[in-house]
């Protein structure tokens, strides 16, 4: 038995470091890089993210083959369910504005293992976005000019037919990434910049197709001769919708930015909710004159606005939509490039990757190092990898991100809010431990008996977040023997589980495991119960109150409805895009037990302790005379406490 205790001890030890949560540092503001950017451009960044290609191919596309004109409907709804992922981003960018977004806002709230698992997928999420939108600029550049690039290199330079490689090196994509991450390099001004005079044309383009697209309407399309609004019915609607919600996906680079936002705290909040608005703006209004202009089942997939202006006899205004397409694709490049070092800085910073990354230059105050290291790698991936495989990887990294982001913001609210402030030296103050006011499961030292006799009183009065709330004590009172915060963070991972045991009964039940009816509704019947159940564990808890900050509202409805959407849709991919993102976690976990756990800052953190020659430790929740237990360094029988309580009272 003896033999044992030691490794149940190390067990445990290794547990804790696997979920310890990041120390944010007393002036959140103070940073080395530059607080130059406004709030007109982190929302030009979001734009740039969000509207790129998709707007002048998927529209197109999910039209034609997956929803008809009903398309609209699938980005309304699309749009708001990208709403409720944004809103946890933004409470998060305003109340911790450090880079790293996902990344960082898991460190702080969930542990470290899932914040490092959760940068290592943003992170191959970028590299392939990017190779994959140069890929796709590239041959739509090339397109122009009668696929000539193209043709050169397969006849002059050359050509293979290998597995996961292109069929010839793409000279102009890595191109255009390296040039992209040359001023990137420059600084974040110049980034934002360069951003600024791109999104101005792409939004030029786009209301100019708004505008032509309206005066060509034609209403008829939508008729019933015309196959009607809704062809494909309500499945349709829904299939069109899980492909239209990645149209949306870019306004992370927001909160990745907050760190160079000069005041986050409104900033990142209101650019994350106008990006967000505009982008959804542009893919409904162009999917509705789209439809309008031409017949939705005559859309060409591959460059659906442009053949739908040529048709009507406006071939010259291809040109511009060409033009602005060209300049979306640079604007989701620029995103890219600009939003990968940082998430890979944060993680060298907090020294859960190599620390070379974190070098800040001087003079731009940007990670050169990681921007021209990964913008090399993401030519380098555009240049010979065919990434059409590969880029299912960018839908499950999201996803896996929103989930976790949704489920911190739940968990953060019914913390205990991290005091900033030195603890003063009043005798009734506790005395810092280990992870001061880091968790609501701290026990409470006083040096002396009648220094919490005073506080009684006060106690009762307040209430902490993680508290169960007092109108329903009565009733489940069995809850209050929890510390604050237990409760909750028990109910957020059996939320979870629900979740994701309800969305695979709903994915999988009558395709994959062929349930009879009765099982499968009861199976529903289960996990919906255990979700809600979940849903209301928490809400009878107390959470912080407001805040200065931006707080998401219909806590904890809206992160878990995210929760809910974002399984549903990871578990729509294919068994491919599963197994890849296996093997790419296995080597992440490989990285971080070879060296993130063991250079980890959190590791040079020290538990700090006051020398007292006695400490009382009162533990919540039971009467006051039960609960007092003298902690001295010589450790005494505990039949001596009541006479030691007595004598202590008496002063």
């Amino acid at each position: 038995m003896a033999g044992r205790l030691p490794r149940s001890a190390d067990l445990t030890r290794f547990c804790q470091k696997l979920n310890r949560v990041k120390t944010l540092e007393d002036d959140m503001m103070e940073t080395t890089f530059n607080r130059c950017l406004s709030t007109i451009d982190l929302t030009l960044l979001g734009v740039g993210g969000m509207v790129g290609s998709g707007l002048y191919v998927l529209t197109g596309t999910v039209a034609k083959e997956i929803a008809g004109p009903a398309v609209i409907v699938s980005f309304i709804i699309a749009g708001f369910a990208s709403l409720l992922a944004a809103l946890c981003y933004a409470e998060f960018g305003a109340r911790v504005p450090k880079t790293g977004s996902a990344y960082m806002f898991t460190y702080v709230s969930m542990g470290e293992i899932w914040a490092f698992l959760i940068g290592w997928n943003v992170l191959l999420e970028y590299m392939i976005g990017g190779a994959a939108v140069a890929r796709a600029w590239s041959a739509y550049l090339d397109s122009i000019f009668s696929h000539k690039v193209k043709n050169f290199t397969e006849t002059h330079i050359v050509t293979w037919q290998v597995p996961f490689l292109a069929q010839y090196p793409d000279f102009l994509a890595a191109g255009v990434l390296l040039i992209a991450t040359a001023f990137i390099s420059f600084g974040a001004k110049v980034s934002s910049w360069l951003n600024h005079v791109f999104s101005a044309i792409s939004l030029g383009v786009i209301l100019f197709i708004l505008i032509m697209g309206f005066i060509l309407a034609e209403p008829k399309n939508w008729s019933v001769q015309e196959g009607g609004f809704a062809p494909y019915g309500l499945s349709g609607i829904m299939a069109g919708t899980a492909t239209c919600f990645y149209a949306f996906v870019g306004f992370d680079v927001i909160a990745a930015s907050s760190e160079e936002a000069r005041n986050p705290q409104k900033a990142v909040p209101r650019a994350i909710a106008i990006s967000l608005g505009l982008a959804a703006g542009a893919y409904i209004l162009v999917s509705v004159v789209l439809t309008l202009m031409v017949p939705w089942y005559t859309l060409d997939p591959d460059s659906a606005l442009a053949d739908a202006f040529y048709r009507r006899g406006y071939s010259w205004a291809g040109f511009i939509v060409a033009a602005g397409s060209i300049c979306a694709m640079n604007t989701v490049l620029l995103s890219n490039l600009f939003s990968l070092p940082r998430i890979v800085y944060a993680m060298a910073e907090d020294g859960l990757f190599f620390q070379v990354f974190s070098r800040v230059h001087p003079r731009t105050q940007v990670p050169v190092i990681g921007i021209v290291v990964f913008g090399v790698l993401m030519a380098l991936m555009a240049l010979v990898f065919d990434l059409e495989a590969l880029v299912q990887f960018l839908s499950i990294g999201t996803l896996q991100a929103y989930t976790f982001v949704a489920a911190s913001i739940i968990v953060l609210r019914f913390q205990q809010e991290k005091s900033a402030a030195p603890p003063q030296p009043v005798r009734s103050q506790p005395s810092p431990g280990p992870n001061e006011g880091a968790g609501p499961s701290e026990l409470k030292e006083y040096e002396s008996f009648s220094d919490k006799l005073q506080l009684v009183g006060t106690d009762k009065v307040h209430r902490e977040p993680g508290q169960l709330k007092a109108a329903f004590e009565p009733y489940l009172a069995f809850l209050s023997d929890f510390y604050p915060g237990e409760v909750v963070t028990i109910a957020v991972v059996t939320l979870m589980v629900s979740a994701l045991c309800l969305c695979s009964i709903l994915v999988f039940g009558n395709t994959h495991l062929h349930l009879p009816t009765w099982s499968y509704s009861l199976l529903l019947l289960l996990f919906s119960l255990g979700f809600l159940l979940s849903l209301l564990l928490i809400w009878v808890h107390e959470q912080q109150q407001s805040t200065k900050t931006f707080q998401i509202p219909f806590v904890p409805l809206t992160p878990a409805l995210s929760i809910l959407l974002n399984v549903y849709l990871m578990l729509k991919l294919s068994y491919m895009t599963w197994l890849r993102f296996s093997v790419w976690l296995i080597l992440g976990l490989l990285v971080y037990f070879g060296y993130g756990i063991w250079h980890s800052k959190e590791n040079l953190r020290e538990p700090t302790s006051r020398n007292v020659s006695a400490r009382y430790v009162v533990f919540p929740s039971s009467s006051l005379e039960e609960t007092v237990q003298a902690v001295q360094p010589n450790p005494q029988p505990l039949t001596e406490l009541p006479d030691m309580v007595t004598e202590e009272a008496k002063r």
